[in-house]
Formats: structure tokens, C-alpha cells, sequence
């Protein structure tokens, strides 16, 4: 990979690189893409794909509603708090 692609590509990514970093970075993006090139040659007919493996059954727990917290609840640990809302400090003065 040249060094002008990987000047476009930190470009589209908006990041700021040196010339140093420019220049290890296209021989790693080299060094990926010609991984990726040996990796596309693997014959892999007849290897069953392994992606999910346990998609039949679902992992998650099922939701549930539950009752949340009342105003008092919520700021009974709060640094500061006024008429049952949080005091915070303010952003703009």
C-alpha cells in the first residue's frame, strides 16, 4: 500500500499523522492486505461455518418491567439536591 493511500484514508478518518507514521502505516496496511490475499486462498469447501455457533437457542434473559426508582430514591445519595432534582453546578455563568 502506498503512502498516498494511507494519506487519503487518515484524511477520511480525520487523523493527523506524521510523515513517520505515514510510512509505518503503509507497510503494515501492506503487511494486513497481503494477510488477507493468503487468507482468501485457504480452500475451505465443505468447512461448515462457525459464526454462531449456538444460534439456536437464545443466550439473553428474558425482559422483564420492573418498578424504577421514585425522586427520593434516585438522589438520596446525591452531593446536592433541591425540591427533589439533582443541583448541580452551573455550565454556563
Amino acid at each position: 500500500m502506498d503512502e498516498a493511500t494511507v494519506r487519503h484514508v487518515a484524511k477520511l478518518a480525520r487523523l493527523e499523522l506524521s510523515d513517520e507514521e505515514i510510512a509505518r502505516f503503509a507497510g503494515d496496511m501492506t503487511a494486513i492486505t497481503d494477510y488477507v490475499a493468503q487468507l482468501a486462498k485457504v480452500n475451505v469447501e465443505g468447512v461448515e461455518g462457525t459464526v454462531h455457533p449456538v444460534a439456536d437457542r437464545n443466550l439473553w434473559r428474558e425482559d422483564k418491567i420492573q418498578p424504577g426508582f421514585t425522586r427520593e430514591q434516585a438522589i438520596i445519595n446525591a452531593p446536592e439536591s433541591e425540591q427533589n432534582f439533582f443541583k448541580v453546578p452551573p455550565a454556563i455563568e
